[in-house]
């Protein structure tokens, strides 16, 4: 009788220490669990904040638009000065007309830029006639000239215009000039002469920087 109930404590004693050692393995799988749960919750808590880096590079994004803007506002300033350098229009000029007595007598045009305008006489001589016949164009005598003139503040160009160029004595009488840059100017400028012209063959120079170079002379 002693020996079964020895045998069967001993069962009994068998299977506690086995049930104890299933709930310390069911215990320790639990904890590892729980550690890999929280690894996994810090990761995501680390990927979560480095979302700001991404919302940073928008931000450099950003810098770079700003820098664009910069660029284009120099070249726009840049732009602005593009005007430098462009040809002169006849309504880009005031013009003055005096009358000189030199050669037997002719008008002195001198050009100006307006106030504010920089540009260039690119074509030698001015388109010049008193009236709109053909027969009070006047013609190039291919005096003076510089290519290009530059017009800005205080600088000046000559051009001399001989409104009668032969000995009869006939001719028509004007009291303006109209004076062009160019044949196909849209804007031409007419200008009140100083005096009562009597035209015949009328005659034109060059532009040129100095007034000696506009005497018209027929050579």
């Amino acid at each position: 009788m002693r020996s079964r109930l020895t045998a069967r404590s001993t069962r009994l004693v068998l299977a506690l220490a086995a049930v104890t050692a299933i709930a310390a393995t069911s215990t320790a799988c639990s904890s590892g669990d729980a550690e890999d749960t929280s690894s996994a919750s810090a990761s995501a808590g680390s990927a979560g904040s480095s979302s700001p880096s991404t919302s940073g590079s928008g931000s450099s994004g950003s810098s770079d638009s700003s820098s664009d803007s910069t660029t284009k506002a120099a070249e726009t300033a840049d732009g602005s000065k593009s005007g430098v350098g462009q040809s002169c229009g006849t309504n880009d000029l005031d013009f003055t007309v005096t009358s000189e007595t030199q050669a037997g007598g002719y008008y002195l045009v001198t050009a100006k830029a307006k106030s504010g305008i920089t540009c260039y006489l690119d074509t030698n001589t001015p388109s010049v006639s008193f009236g709109s016949g053909t027969e009070g164009v006047a013609s190039p005598v291919g005096q003076g000239g510089e290519d290009p003139i530059k017009l800005s503040g205080s600088a000046v160009a000559y051009t001399g215009i001989s409104p009668k160029t032969t000995n009869s004595e006939g001719g028509v009488e004007f009291e303006n000039v109209i004076i062009a840059v160019t044949n196909d100017d849209p804007d031409p400028a007419e200008l009140k002469l100083p005096d009562t012209a009597t035209v015949d063959k009328p005659i034109v120079t060059n532009w040129a920087t100095d007034r000696s170079e506009a005497v018209p002379v027929i050579v």
